[in-house]
C-alpha cells in the first residue's frame, strides 16, 4: 500500500509540473490567493529568486506546498524566467456545530477536534473528517455507548468557506449483564467485587450507574482485583485474560476475567539499597513491612511513598524508590529490596501564579510556605496549598513543579487557581422558622479589590429584631501576618414577639481586634470594645430578669469588654473540609467600670476524618460558661430597702439577692438548626412562667400565668456535642456546593455550672443538607428528638431550615 501511495503522489506531482529546462528564477508570481498571504507561501516555498529551477526543484516545491494543507491543487509553470505558481486554496471552516451530544460537553469535544485540526478559522481538510468521526466514536465507546452514530455534514458557503455540522446520535449506554471471575478459589466473587465500580443491575443502579459499561472503569476494577490479592499475600497473582463480549443489539455486555491466584508469600528480608542520602536507620522508620509479615503490596507502596515524601521535603523533588520483590516459589517467600534513586537536589527558581485575575499576586505569595531561592520541599508546597484553599477565594488550587529547561537542579513552581466570587451584593427576603420573614440588604467582599482584606456592611429586619453591622479586617497589617479589624453594630430586639423571655434591647457597640499568628496552625485574637445596651423589662418579663434589673439600678448597661481568643486550625478546606479540625477557646470580660461585671468562656473542639468510600466523620464538642465577679448594682442597704418594699407590696414574694447572678442578656441558649436540631431555636434550657402566682406544670404549661407555656430564659452554662457522617452521593459530586449528612446532636443549657445534670441533656438525630445556593447558604434538617421531656414537646420541630443572609 505504501508503494501505491508513493506512485500516486509521484503521478500527481508530475501532472502539476511541466518538464523544465533548467533556468535561473528571476521572479516568482503566485496566482489564486484570496485568504492566504503571499508571504506565508514564500515562507514554505523551497525556491527563491536567483535559484536554478529544475524538475527536481519543481517537484520539491509542489510537495512542500501540498504539505502545508492550505491548498487542494498546486501547478507550476514558466513565463520567461518568471516562476508562476497557480494554487487553489482549501476552504476555511466558518462554523463548526455539534448536535445531539449530551453525555460529553461541546466544549470538551471541540478541544479534542481542534487537536485533530478541525476548528473554526482553520483550513478545511476533508480527510480529517474521517479521523474526527473515528475519534468521536472512540470516545463514546470508552463511555460504554457502542451504538453511537456520528455523521459529519459539510455545507459550502461563499468566499471559499464551509460550515461543518457533526450530528451525533449517542444511543444508550450498554449495560453489564454478567461479570464472571474465573479461577478464584480463596475468595468468593462477592468478596472480590466488593470495591468494584462496575457491577450488574441492582436497586441502586438508577443513581450509581454501576451497571453502565466503561472501559476505564473496567480497567480500574482489574487493578483493584490485582491489589485485592496482592494485599493479602498473593505476590504471584496474575490476570491471564479479560474478555468483554457485546450482544448483537449492542446494549448488553458480558465481562469475564480469568485469574491465577498463586500462593501466599511471607517476607523474609527487607533491604534498602541505592543512594540513601540519609542514614539507613532514619529511612527504616518509614518502612512498615517487616520480615515475617505476609506480603502486602499496599504496605510496600506506603513505605516507598513515605521515603519519597521525606526526600522531597529535603529538596529531592524527583526522587524514585523502586520496590523489587524477589520471589522464591518453592519456599513461598519474598526477598524485598527498596532501591532509592534520589536524583538531583533542586531548589525553586521562581514561584508563578496563574488564574488570579482579581487577586493580587502578593495575596497568594504571602500564603506560600515554599519560597523562591530555597530548596524544594513537598511539605511546604502541600502546606501552601492548604493555606490558599482556606482563604475562600478559590474554587480550585493546583500546584505543579517543572524543571527549568537546560538545568537539573532548578524547578519553577506554578500555582494555578480558579477564582470564585469572594463578594456579593444582596437585596432579598430570607426565612427562618424561628425569626419568620427576614428582609435583608448586604454588601460584602472577602477579597477587597484583590488585596485580601475583607469588608462587609449589612442590615436585617425580622419580626423581632433590627440589625446593622459594619466590619473591616486586614489580615496582614504587618509582613509577619498580624491582622487588625474593626466592627461597629447597632441592633434592636423585642423578644415579646417570640416565645423567648419577654424583654427589649437596644445596643450600640464598637470594637477593634488584632489577629496574631503563633505558627502555621495557631493564632491569637486580642480585642477591646465598648458598648451601650438599653434594656427594657416589664411585668410580662420573667421575674428573675425584672429583679436583676431593679437591683442593677440602670436601664442602660455600659460595658468595656476585653477579649482573648486562641485558635488551632488544621482543616484542609474553607466551606467543606474533609480532614483536620479546629480547637478554639475565648474569654470575654466586662472590665471594671462596666455597669455589670462578668466574664464569659467559650471553647470548641471538632475534627474531620475521611473513613473511606467518600464518607467523612465529623465530631464536635462545645462548652460555654459565664459568671459575674464583684458586686453589681445597688449597695447592701439599698437592697434591704428594696426587699422590704417588695415584701410590703406582696408578702408572698420574697426578693432574693441576684446582684451576683450572671447578666440575663448574656445568657447561653440551646436548640435550633445550628445547635440541637429537632428543637426550635434557643428554646432548650431553663424556663420560667410569668405572673404573680404562676406555677409551671410538668408538661411545660403555666397555671395562673400571663402565657400558656413557660418562657425559655437561657443560662450561664451550656454544653453541645455533635456526631456527623457526611454521605457521598453520586448526584452531588462537588462537596463545595452541597453535601448531605446524618447527624446526632446532644446538648442543653443550664442556669449555672452547679445545675448541670446529664439526665437533662436533650438529643436528636436525622439528616441535614447544606447547600451554597445562589440566594445564600441554605441548611435543611430533618430531625427527630430521641431524648426529650414532656415540657419540650411544644418546642419540637421535625423540619428546620434557614436561608438567605440570616447566617
Amino acid at each position: 500500500m505504501k508503494r501505491v501511495a508513493a506512485l500516486l503522489l509521484l503521478a500527481s506531482l508530475s501532472a502539476n509540473a511541466f518538464a523544465f529546462a533548467p533556468f535561473v528564477v528571476s521572479d516568482i508570481r503566485i496566482d489564486g490567493l484570496s485568504r492566504i498571504a503571499a508571504g506565508t507561501v514564500y515562507n514554505y516555498l523551497p525556491v527563491d529568486k536567483g535559484d536554478q529551477m529544475t524538475n527536481a526543484q519543481a517537484q520539491r516545491a509542489i510537495r512542500a506546498l501540498y504539505d502545508t494543507k492550505f491548498f487542494t491543487d498546486v501547478e507550476l509553470s514558466r513565463e520567461g524566467n518568471i516562476l508562476v505558481i497557480k494554487v487553489v486554496e482549501r476552504p476555511s471552516i466558518s462554523k463548526l456545530t455539534l448536535r445531539g451530544n449530551k453525555d460529553i460537553k461541546s466544549e470538551d469535544l471541540k478541544k479534542g477536534l481542534k487537536e485533530i485540526g478541525l476548528a473554526e478559522g482553520e483550513t478545511f481538510d476533508r480527510l480529517a473528517l474521517d479521523r474526527v468521526r473515528q475519534e468521536l466514536i472512540h470516545q463514546y465507546y470508552n463511555r460504554g455507548k457502542y451504538n453511537v452514530s456520528v455523521e459529519p455534514h459539510v455545507t459550502h458557503l461563499d468566499r471559499n468557506r464551509v460550515a461543518v455540522e457533526i450530528e451525533i446520535r449517542e444511543g444508550k449506554v450498554s449495560k453489564i449483564k454478567e461479570i464472571n471471575i474465573l479461577g478464584n478459589h480463596a475468595f468468593t466473587d462477592k468478596e472480590i467485587r466488593s470495591d468494584f465500580e462496575s457491577g450488574t443491575t441492582n436497586w441502586t443502579s438508577w443513581y450509581s450507574k454501576n451497571d453502565q459499561y466503561s472501559r476505564e472503569k473496567l480497567s480500574g476494577d482489574m487493578e483493584k482485583l490485582q491489589s485485592y490479592y496482592m494485599n493479602r499475600g498473593y505476590a504471584d497473582f496474575g490476570i491471564d485474560s479479560t474478555q468483554v463480549t457485546i450482544a448483537p443489539d449492542k446494549r448488553t455486555m458480558y465481562v469475564a476475567a480469568d485469574v491465577k491466584e498463586g500462593e501466599i508469600y511471607k517476607v523474609t528480608a527487607v533491604k534498602l539499597l541505592g543512594d540513601l542520602i540519609l542514614p539507613e536507620s532514619t529511612l527504616r522508620h518509614l518502612v512498615i513491612v517487616e520480615p515475617g509479615d505476609t506480603f502486602n503490596r499496599a504496605l510496600v507502596e506506603a513505605s516507598t511513598d513515605g521515603i519519597k515524601a521525606l526526600l522531597a521535603n529535603l529538596g529531592y523533588a524527583f526522587a524514585k524508590v523502586t520496590s523489587i520483590p524477589k520471589l522464591d516459589k518453592e519456599k513461598r517467600t519474598v526477598d524485598l529490596t527498596l532501591y532509592v534513586e534520589p536524583g538531583q537536589r533542586v531548589y525553586v527558581r521562581r514561584v508563578v501564579f496563574q488564574g488570579n485575575t482579581r487577586t493580587e499576586d502578593g495575596v497568594l505569595r504571602r500564603e506560600m510556605r515554599q519560597l523562591e531561592g530555597t530548596f524544594y520541599s513537598q511539605a511546604a508546597v502541600d502546606r501552601s496549598k492548604i493555606r490558599l484553599q482556606r482563604l475562600g477565594y478559590f474554587k480550585k488550587v493546583d500546584i505543579d513543579k517543572k524543571l527549568v529547561p537546560g538545568t537539573q537542579d532548578k524547578v519553577d513552581v506554578t500555582v494555578k487557581v480558579e477564582e470564585q466570587s469572594a463578594g456579593s451584593m444582596q437585596f432579598g427576603v430570607g426565612y427562618s422558622q424561628y425569626s419568620g420573614m427576614i428582609l435583608s440588604a448586604s454588601v460584602s467582599q472577602n477579597n477587597l479589590f484583590g488585596s485580601g482584606d475583607s469588608f462587609a456592611i449589612s442590615g436585617e429586619r425580622s419580626s423581632y429584631y433590627t440589625r446593622f453591622n459594619l466590619n473591616y479586617y486586614n489580615p496582614y497589617l504587618t509582613d509577619n501576618g498580624i491582622g487588625i479589624g474593626y466592627n461597629a453594630t447597632y441592633s434592636k430586639t423585642d423578644y415579646g414577639n417570640t416565645e423567648l423571655a419577654n424583654y427589649e434591647t437596644s445596643t450600640k457597640a464598637f470594637s477593634s481586634y488584632l489577629g496574631v499568628p503563633l505558627g502555621e496552625t495557631d493564632s491569637l485574637r486580642l480585642g477591646l470594645g465598648i458598648s451601650s445596651n438599653r434594656i427594657v423589662t416589664s411585668f410580662y418579663s420573667p421575674p428573675q430578669f425584672v429583679a436583676y434589673q431593679d437591683q442593677l439600678g440602670n436601664r442602660t448597661e455600659h460595658a468595656w469588654t476585653g477579649t482573648v481568643g486562641w485558635n488551632h486550625d488544621t482543616r484542609n478546606g474553607y466551606w467543606a473540609p474533609t480532614r483536620g479540625g479546629l480547637l478554639a477557646a475565648s474569654v470575654d470580660v466586662a472590665l471594671p467600670g462596666s455597669t455589670a461585671k462578668y466574664w464569659k468562656f467559650f471553647a470548641q473542639a471538632n475534627h474531620y476524618w475521611p473513613v473511606g468510600l467518600g464518607f467523612v466523620l465529623y465530631l464536635d464538642g462545645q462548652v460555654g460558661y459565664g459568671q459575674s465577679y464583684g458586686r453589681n448594682g445597688i449597695s447592701d442597704a439599698q437592697f434591704e430597702a428594696l426587699k422590704a418594699a417588695s415584701a410590703k407590696e406582696d408578702p408572698t414574694h420574697v426578693l432574693t439577692d441576684v446582684r451576683n447572678d450572671f447578666p440575663f442578656w448574656q445568657n447561653f441558649y440551646s436548640g435550633g438548626v445550628r445547635d440541637v436540631r429537632g428543637f426550635q431555636d434557643n428554646t432548650l434550657g431553663p424556663r420560667s412562667c410569668v405572673g404573680p402566682r404562676a406555677t409551671q406544670n410538668p408538661d411545660g404549661t403555666c397555671t395562673g400565668g400571663y402565657y400558656s407555656y413557660a418562657q425559655p430564659i437561657g443560662g450561664a452554662f451550656k454544653v453541645l456535642g455533635t456526631a456527623q457522617v457526611f454521605i457521598p452521593l453520586p448526584f452531588l459530586k462537588d462537596i463545595n456546593t452541597a453535601r448531605v449528612s446524618w447527624f446526632m446532636d446532644v446538648g442543653n443549657a443550664y442556669k449555672d455550672y452547679q445545675s448541670f445534670d446529664a439526665k437533662q441533656l436533650r438529643a436528636s438525630t436525622g439528616l441535614s443538607l447544606q447547600w451554597q445556593a445562589p440566594i445564600g447558604p441554605l441548611i435543611i434538617s430533618l430531625a427527630v428528638p430521641i431524648r426529650s421531656q414532656k415540657e419540650d414537646h411544644h418546642y419540637e420541630e421535625r423540619v428546620q431550615f434557614t436561608f438567605g443572609s440570616q447566617f
